[in-house]
């Protein structure tokens, strides 16, 4: 919800994308590719363009004023027949807890509308047989004011910008049934578009918005995890340790260990062996030639039968990912790290 409020008055989109993307028996997953697919494809495409289509043609030919149903064809009587089936068929599925499948018998409504108007082709028809055109609107009008019912569980909000524009009070349930809301002589109001069109560049915007907001997440997370500071000591305690910085000269896994690397270790001093527990983080053939920081006065101790004289600096970050300290550039082997 909040990222809805880029999209004023998109409320209902959202129920419709929630309720018709997922099964009825798992959790649904939101992605705004799909709210702006669901919206464009089937609510603009389909719901809305019924509704305005059916109110630009009555406001064309009739002067906005619902026409006579008169002379109905087989057709017509199909369309009408069929029409009654639905709130039947809604309501049993919204009993029975299939919100998905009452959601997509209400847009069927809508696409039989669509087909109807399309096989009708009122704008073809009009200057030859203008009382026919006036039948099929009749109807489509009726199909529409029988969606403003239907619709109301699901998209309440564009469910009462329909009846306003159809110039009707809300029905109850029980009047779904009914197949003449709208009398003739009845008038409308001008046409609104029910939905917009959601252009790519406002669901890129909210996809970076959301990216943003986890990366930001991810940061807060990993700094929540950084180890405290440990406790304070002396520069008498610090200037004890003899840091020194060095290049890798040769690397190798130490044999039936998973975590330690054999290293050689020019000190500038003198060239040295020390065992270190990387081997899970790096390939010995990777870091040979890589400059590092060392503590050369560490007491010597064996590792594997190693002889360990040192320890190579390194930073681990919160997930527990190494990095190698490095010297800047221009620091030679041997340089005292103060």
């Amino acid at each position: 919800h909040e990222y809805l409020e880029d999209f004023p008055g998109k409320q209902d989109v959202l129920r419709y994308v929630l309720t018709s993307a997922a099964p009825e028996t798992k959790d649904n997953d939101f992605t705004w590719k799909d709210f702006q697919t669901r919206n464009n494809s089937e609510l603009v495409a389909i719901l809305g363009n019924l509704v305005n289509r059916t109110v630009v043609l009555t406001h064309k030919y009739f002067g906005g004023v619902v026409p006579e149903a008169s002379a109905l064809t087989d057709n017509d009587h199909a369309v009408l027949d069929e029409m009654g089936k639905f709130p039947g068929r809604i309501a049993e599925s919204i009993h029975n807890f299939r919100f998905r499948e009452a959601l997509a018998e209400m847009m069927n409504l809508a696409r039989l509308g669509n087909k109807y108007l399309t096989d009708n082709e009122p704008w073809k028809v009009y200057a030859s047989d203008p009382a026919r055109v006036g039948c099929v609107l009749n109807i489509s009008l009726q199909i529409c004011a029988q969606l403003t019912i239907v619709a109301g569980p699901f998209l309440p909000f564009s469910a009462a910008k329909i009846r306003q524009i159809l110039n009707i009070q809300p029905f109850k349930w029980k009047d779904a049934s009914s197949l003449n809301w709208m009398t003739a002589g009845h008038r409308i109001n001008q046409p609104e578009l029910i939905f917009d069109k959601i252009e790519d560049n406002a669901i890129e915007a909210q996809v970076q918005k959301l990216r943003s907001a986890r990366e930001a997440n991810q940061a807060q997370q990993a700094a929540a995890a950084v180890k405290p500071a440990r406790e304070v000591i002396s520069y008498e305690d610090f200037s004890k340790m003899d840091i020194r910085t060095g290049t890798i000269l040769e690397a190798e896994r130490v044999p039936k260990t998973d975590k330690l690397l054999k290293l050689k270790i020019d000190t500038g001093l003198d060239r040295r062996t020390v065992v270190s527990g990387i081997a899970r983080y790096f390939n010995p053939e990777e870091i040979i030639g890589k400059r590092v920081c060392i503590l050369v006065n560490l007491a010597p101790r064996k590792l594997k039968g190693i002889e360990s004289q040192g320890m190579i600096l390194m930073a681990e970050n919160p997930d527990g990912t190494l990095f190698f300290v490095t010297p800047g550039e221009g620091a030679v082997d041997g340089s005292d790290v103060k």
